[in-house]
């Protein structure tokens, strides 16, 4: 007579089933692997920068210590020295800090042009195209300075007068903190442009990661407030939903500089709740009506749990009629747009892409578009 095991008679009470699967030879699933060794040897030398500043894991921290951590544009600044290569920003010849209006006090911003502005006596230049600009740092940590290098080279790229807006952070600021300042500092752009040097006729609105969720949900707002719209939306990696299982955020849980489980603790820090995540500032491509927006420039990059957002966004955007050139680049993460092309061939591919594209757009005429308008219902009779 066999001998059964002693594992297999404790679970004689729950039955054949329960015998079955003890019996399964299916194997334990494992961690997702880090998806690093993806990287190209340049974007491998920026990951190992950043690493070797001994980064504290962010969603252990609170979001006082997250904004502390070294970060990118820190990786970038170390590569640079150990090449022994300058480490100063892209030389512009206006870079300046301002004051905005903001809804609950002054914004930080900062101006940024390729142009000299004209000087006493001499007549004034012709006005150039206006960007508002967006950073990243899920709606929590980063700031001007951290995102300094992307601005700079959208400036001289674009051939284009850059405001960099700052806006209330979470956990302080709950949504929709954040949205309602990314508006508000687009809207003052608007109507201030002449004095920035920009002509309000060309408008563009561009953003990395929750600075890409800022520049669409800033046009959909402009839109619904037949406000004057940006000519374009250049979304740069940008959180457009809150599905957390699309295949990137499965490829790429333990990726860097930008994993899952840093974007679990972002959206916890900056949302009330689980029905905030339903609202369509958040879940883009799931629940905002897009149709009549601009054209969208939109830039992924593989090694990134966001990379889906992006191209679902632009699925989602094609269908509603809006025009969409997107670009994915490979063997590139997160946060890989501002580096310096030096190190980073693909940073200078994308930044010259995501230039020529909003050029393309500044150089057509403004298009008139109409909010769509919700379905009417039907009248009773009698």
């Amino acid at each position: 007579m066999t001998m059964m095991s002693r594992r297999a008679s404790l679970l004689l009470p729950m039955g054949l089933a329960g015998l079955v699967a003890a019996c399964a030879t299916e194997p334990m699933p494992l961690p997702p692997a880090d998806p690093t060794g993806k990287a190209d040897p340049q974007m491998r030398a920026l990951l190992e920068s950043l690493q070797a500043l001994n980064p504290k894991p962010i969603e252990t921290l609170s979001a006082e210590e997250a904004r502390r951590q070294p970060g990118m544009a820190d990786a970038v600044k170390h590569r640079l020295r150990a090449q022994g290569l300058p480490v100063a920003p892209r030389p512009l010849p206006v870079v300046r800090d301002l004051e905005i209006p903001g809804n609950a006090g002054p914004l930080m911003a900062r101006l940024y042009s390729p142009v000299e502005p004209p000087r006493a006596g001499q007549p004034p230049r012709a006005l150039l195209p206006l960007i508002v600009y967006y950073h990243g740092g899920g709606f929590v940590i980063a700031d001007l300075d951290t995102y300094d290098a992307s601005a700079r080279a959208l400036a001289a790229e674009a051939q284009a007068v850059v405001l960099s807006v700052h806006y209330r952070q979470a956990p302080e600021n709950k949504f929709p903190s954040a949205h309602d300042d990314a508006y508000t500092s687009y809207i003052w752009a608007v109507q201030n442009a002449a004095q920035l040097g920009a002509d309000l006729s060309r408008v563009a609105v561009v953003g990395e990661s929750a600075g890409g969720n800022l520049a669409i949900t800033t046009a959909m707002s402009a839109r619904e407030a037949r406000a004057p719209l940006p000519v374009a939306m250049g979304l740069i990696y940008p959180v457009a939903g809150t599905d957390m299982t699309t295949p990137s955020y499965r490829e790429n849980a333990m990726a860097k500089p930008l994993n899952a489980a840093m974007m679990r603790w972002f959206v916890e820090k900056y949302t009330s709740g689980p029905a905030e995540l339903q609202d369509p500032r958040l879940n883009v491509y799931g629940r905002a009506e897009l149709r009549g927006l601009p054209k969208a420039v939109i830039v992924t990059a593989e090694i990134d749990p966001l990379r889906s957002d992006g191209m679902m966004l632009a699925d989602k955007l094609r269908a509603a009629g809006v025009q969409v050139v997107a670009q994915d680049y490979p063997g590139v993460t997160h946060e890989f747009f501002g580096a310096d092309p030096q190190l980073l061939a693909r940073a200078g591919e994308a930044q010259r892409f995501m230039a020529g594209e909003l050029r393309s757009a500044f150089a057509l005429p403004a298009p008139t578009i109409v909010p769509p308008q919700p379905p009417r219902r039907p009248v009773p009779r009698g």
